[in-house]
C-alpha cells in the first residue's frame, strides 16, 4: 500500500489523478521534500482561490473526533469580528478538556481599549455563550503581538499532550500556527494562508519536541458570516489592515447610516446622540435621511453606495431589517463588518443587512 502524502499547505491528501479534485499535484511534485497541491501554490503565489467539495458534515467530522480525545484546545476568534466567529458547538466539541480562548487581529481594535478590559470581556461573552474558558489570550498574528504569552500559556495548560487548534474560517488560524513554527523552528509559511474562507481542507499535524503533535483543524464556515455573501474586492475592503478608527457622527432622530451598500443602520428615535462607528476605515459611510433611504439605496447601491461595486450588487442578497431597543450603552454589530456604538438607553434602531446575515445587539465592547 502506498504512504498516504498530505499537502503541506491545507493538509488535504495528494492525489495526481484528477485536476479538479481536491489534493491534487502533478506526479513530478512527488519528489520534493515538502508537497503542495496545485490548490494551495496558486493561493501561494498567485492569491487565486478554488472552490473545494468540502460540507459542514466534513468539517464536523474531523470536529467530532477531538471530544474523544485528551488535549489543550486553542480556540481562536477574530476579536473585531467576536459574535461572527463564534462557534455555537464549541462546548460540546471541548468535552472536558481545557480550553484557551485566544482573540486574534487585537492590532486593529483602537489602542484606548485597555486590553485587561477587552479579555475580562471576552470570557464573560464566552460564558454566556456556554463557554467556561481556561485562559483567554490577546495576539495579532499578522504583526506577531502576545506570542511570547501564548505559547508560555500552551505550554501551561497542554500537560505534555496534543494541541488542537480550532476556529471559524477567516479568523487567522493558519497565519498563528506558521508563527508558532516560524518561532519554533525557524521556518516561514508552512501553511497556507489567505483570506479566503476555508484554507485549511483537513486538519494538518505538526510535531511537538516531545512527541506529542499542534494539529489545525480546518476553519468552520459560519453561514451568517458577511464573507460568505461578497466576492473577494468587497472582502478585502472590509477587512481591516490596520488599527480602525472610530468615526462620530451626531445623530438626530430618523436619519440613516450607509456602511457602503452592505448594510445600514436606522437612528429611528431616541433624541440627538452621538453613535461611533467601528469598521474598516477603507470602508466609506454615507449619512442620509430616513424618509430618503429606500430610494437611495435602489437608485445608487453600487454606485454611491460602495462596496461592493454594480457587478458584487448581482449577487448580494437584499437587505432585512432587525429592530432593536437600546436601554443602556450598547453595540449593534454588523456579523463581519464590525459594529455602532449607541452611547446611552432611550434608542430605537434599525439594523439593515444582506439576508443570512446576522445582526445583534451586546453590552458595549469599547
Amino acid at each position: 500500500m502506498t504512504e498516504e502524502i498530505r499537502c503541506i499547505g491545507c493538509g488535504a491528501i495528494i492525489q495526481t489523478e484528477d485536476p479538479e479534485k481536491i489534493g491534487y499535484a502533478p506526479k513530478s511534485s512527488l519528489n520534493n521534500e515538502q508537497v503542495i497541491c496545485k490548490r494551495c501554490f496558486r493561493l501561494k503565489h498567485y492569491n487565486e482561490i478554488q472552490d473545494v467539495a468540502l460540507t459542514d458534515d466534513d468539517f464536523l467530522r474531523i470536529l467530532n473526533q477531538i471530544s474523544s480525545k485528551q488535549a489543550l484546545i486553542v480556540y481562536v476568534v477574530d476579536i473585531f469580528d467576536f459574535d461572527g466567529s463564534w462557534l455555537p458547538g464549541l462546548p460540546r466539541f471541548a468535552g472536558s478538556n481545557p480550553v484557551l480562548l485566544v482573540g486574534n487581529k487585537e492590532d486593529v481594535l483602537p489602542k484606548s481599549l485597555k486590553r485587561d478590559k477587552l479579555t475580562r470581556w471576552m470570557r464573560t461573552r464566552a460564558k454566556e455563550q456556554g463557554l467556561a474558558a481556561t485562559d483567554v489570550v490577546l495576539v495579532s498574528a499578522e504583526k506577531g503581538h502576545g506570542f511570547d504569552t501564548l505559547l508560555e500559556k500552551i505550554e501551561e495548560l497542554r500537560n505534555g499532550q496534543d494541541v488542537y487548534v480550532v476556529g471559524c474560517t477567516n479568523v487567522g488560524k493558519s497565519t498563528l500556527i506558521n508563527r508558532i513554527i516560524k518561532q519554533a523552528s525557524g521556518e516561514n509559511n508552512v501553511i497556507t494562508t489567505s483570506q479566503f474562507p476555508g484554507t485549511t481542507l483537513d486538519k494538518i499535524e505538526i510535531p511537538l519536541a516531545d512527541g506529542n503533535v499542534l494539529v489545525d483543524t480546518p476553519g468552520i464556515i459560519n453561514h451568517h458570516q458577511m464573507a460568505h455573501f461578497i466576492d473577494t474586492t468587497t472582502l478585502k475592503a472590509i477587512t481591516p489592515k490596520k488599527e480602525v478608527k472610530p468615526a462620530v457622527f451626531q445623530l438626530n432622530e430618523e436619519q440613516t447610516l450607509f456602511l457602503g451598500a452592505l448594510a445600514r443602520l436606522d437612528y429611528v428615535s431616541g433624541g440627538r446622540k452621538s453613535l461611533v462607528v467601528y469598521v474598516s476605515n477603507n470602508l466609506p459611510i454615507h449619512r442620509t435621511k430616513l424618509e430618503k433611504a429606500d430610494d437611495l439605496y435602489e437608485k445608487q447601491a453600487g454606485f454611491v453606495l460602495q462596496p461592493p461595486t454594480e457587478d458584487g450588487m448581482k449577487t448580494l442578497p437584499k437587505l432585512v431589517p432587525y429592530s432593536f431597543t437600546v436601554k443602556e450603552k450598547a453595540d449593534i454589530v454588523f456579523s463581519g463588518l464590525g459594529w455602532i456604538t449607541i452611547p446611552e438607553g432611550g434608542a430605537k434602531i434599525t439594523a439593515w443587512v444582506p439576508e443570512g446575515v446576522s445582526a445583534t445587539i451586546r453590552t458595549s465592547l469599547v
